[in-house]
C-alpha cells in the first residue's frame, strides 16, 4: 500500500468536517439525481413513457460504473474520484440547465435531459463509492469507530433519501431549471468538501498481476476469501428480493386492494423512511451492548415476522405499519452488513469490494420486477408469500452460520487501530 502524495502525513480526523460532511452534501445530491432526475424529464416531456426510460438509463450505466469506480477509488484515492465525480456532474448539471433554457420545446430537450439522467446516474456511484470508503477507512482508524460511524453514515443517508426528493419536487414547481441548478450547487460543494476528506490507502497498479483483471474479478477473489462477509450478502440478496417484490407491488396493492390514491403509496415510503432512521439510530447503541449478532438475529426475525404478516394485512394502515417494521429491521441489517464490510474488507481493495457486494445486492430488485410482471393478480397474494417464506429461512440459515464464525464474533468488539 502506498498513500497518495497530499495524504503522506495522514493528519488527525476531524469526524463532521471531513466525513460526515461531505457524505451528507453528497448524499443529498445523489437521492435528488435518483429521484428527481426522473420528474424533471417527466416535466420536460410530459411522457410516462420516456420518464421510465430515462429511469432505466439512469441505473443501468449505475450498474456497470462500479466496477470501473472501485477500481479507480482503491488505485487514485478515494478524495481525488469523489472530487472529479462531483465537479463533473455539477457541470454536466449546469450545461444541461443553460441548454433546457436555450433549447425550443421538442426533440433537443428530449435528448438532453435524457442524456443528462445517464449521467448524473453514473457519476453519483462514484462519488457514493468513493465516500464509502472513506467512512469504511475512518471506522477502521478509530478505537472501536466502526460501530459508531457506520450508523452515522446510514442515518446521514436515510436522512438525504428523505430530503432529496422532497427538494426537488419543490423546486420542479418553479420549473426544470430550478431543480438543475440546486443538484449543480451541491455538486460543486461536494467536489470542494471532498479535497477535506481523510486518505484511502491505495493499490499499487501493478498489484496482482499484470493488472489485466477487472474490478469485479478483483472483488471477487477478495470477497471468497471473507466467508462471513459472503453469507451476509447473500442473506441480505434474498432480503432486498422481498424489499423489491414490496416496492413494485405497493402501488396496486394500495390501490387496487385499499381503495387509496398514488399519493398515499408515496406517504406509505416516507414513513417506512422515517422508521429507518429511527431503527439505524437505535443501532448506534444497541451494538454496544449487543453486537454484530445481537442486532443482526433481532433485524432478521423482526424482518422475516413483518413479511411473512404482509399478506394478510387486512387494512392500508396495517400495511403501512408492517413495511415501516419491515423496513426498520431493513435498516438494523444494513448496518450490521456495512460495519462487518468496513471491518473484514483488505483497505486496499475496498473499492472494488465494496463495488461487488454492492452489484450483488442490486441484482434482487430487477428479479422482483420480473417475478411481478410474469404473476397474474390472482397468485399475487401466494407469491408474497412464497418471498417471504424463502427471505425467513435464508436469514436464519445465515445468522446460524454466522454465529459459528469465530471471525464474525470477533467484530462485534472494538478493534485496535491498524487492525
Amino acid at each position: 500500500m502506498r498513500l497518495a502524495g497530499r495524504h503522506a502525513a495522514v493528519p488527525p480526523v476531524r469526524l463532521f468536517r471531513q466525513v460526515y460532511a461531505p457524505r451528507a452534501c453528497d448524499a443529498v445530491a445523489y437521492s435528488m439525481a435518483t429521484y428527481a432526475m426522473p420528474l424533471v424529464v417527466l416535466a420536460t416531456t410530459g411522457s410516462a413513457s420516456l420518464t421510465g426510460l430515462a429511469f432505466a438509463l439512469e441505473w443501468i450505466p449505475r450498474v456497470a460504473a462500479f466496477s470501473v469506480a472501485g477500481v479507480l477509488v482503491d488505485r487514485r484515492g478515494a478524495a481525488i474520484v469523489c472530487f472529479l465525480a462531483s465537479l463533473t456532474r455539477a457541470m454536466a448539471v449546469a450545461g444541461g440547465a443553460i441548454a433546457l433554457l436555450a433549447l425550443p420545446d421538442g426533440t433537443g430537450e428530449t435528448v438532453t435531459v435524457m442524456l443528462l439522467a445517464a449521467v448524473t446516474g453514473t457519476l453519483t456511484q462514484f462519488s457514493f463509492l468513493a465516500n464509502e470508503a472513506v467512512g469504511a477507512m475512518v471506522g477502521r482508524r478509530l478505537q472501536g469507530g466502526a460501530r459508531k460511524v457506520q450508523p452515522v453514515l446510514i442515518g446521514i443517508d436515510q436522512t438525504a433519501t428523505l430530503i432529496g426528493p422532497a427538494l426537488g419536487g419543490f423546486l420542479l414547481l418553479d420549473g426544470p431549471t430550478s431543480m438543475l441548478a440546486c443538484l449543480s450547487a451541491l455538486s460543486f460543494l461536494s467536489a470542494g468538501l471532498a479535497l477535506r476528506t481523510p486518505p484511502t490507502p491505495l493499490r499499487s497498479t501493478h498489484r496482482s498481476g499484470s493488472g489485466g483483471r477487472s474490478g469485479i474479478c478483483e472483488g471477487w477473489q477478495t470477497l471468497r476469501s471473507q466467508p462471513s462477509l459472503r453469507l451476509l450478502v447473500v442473506g441480505l440478496a434474498c432480503s432486498n428480493l422481498m424489499l423489491g417484490l414490496l416496492q413494485s407491488v405497493s402501488p396496486i396493492l394500495v390501490e387496487g386492494r385499499f381503495g387509496r390514491s398514488a399519493a398515499a403509496v408515496g406517504t406509505l415510503w416516507s414513513i417506512a423512511a422515517a422508521s429507518t432512521l429511527a431503527a439505524v439510530t437505535c443501532c448506534r447503541f444497541a451494538l454496544d451492548r449487543l453486537g454484530l449478532w445481537g442486532v443482526g438475529v433481532i433485524s432478521s426475525i423482526v424482518a422475516a415476522a413483518a413479511c411473512l404478516a404482509v399478506p394478510y394485512s387486512p387494512s392500508y394502515t396495517g400495511y403501512t405499519a408492517l413495511v415501516a417494521l419491515f423496513m426498520a429491521a431493513d435498516g438494523g441489517l444494513t448496518v450490521v452488513l456495512r460495519t462487518l464490510r468496513s471491518l473484514v474488507i483488505p483497505t486496499a481493495a475496498f473499492g472494488t469490494t465494496l463495488a461487488l457486494t454492492v452489484l450483488l445486492l442490486l441484482l434482487p430488485f430487477p428479479l422482483a420486477g420480473i417475478v411481478l410482471a410474469v404473476t397474474a393478480p390472482a397468485h399475487l397474494t401466494h407469491v408474497i408469500e412464497g418471498c417471504a417464506m424463502l427471505q425467513a429461512v435464508v436469514l436464519f440459515l445465515t445468522f446460524l452460520r454466522l454465529h459459528k464464525d469465530p471471525l464474525f464474533r470477533v467484530t462485534t468488539h472494538p478493534v485496535k487501530p491498524g487492525a
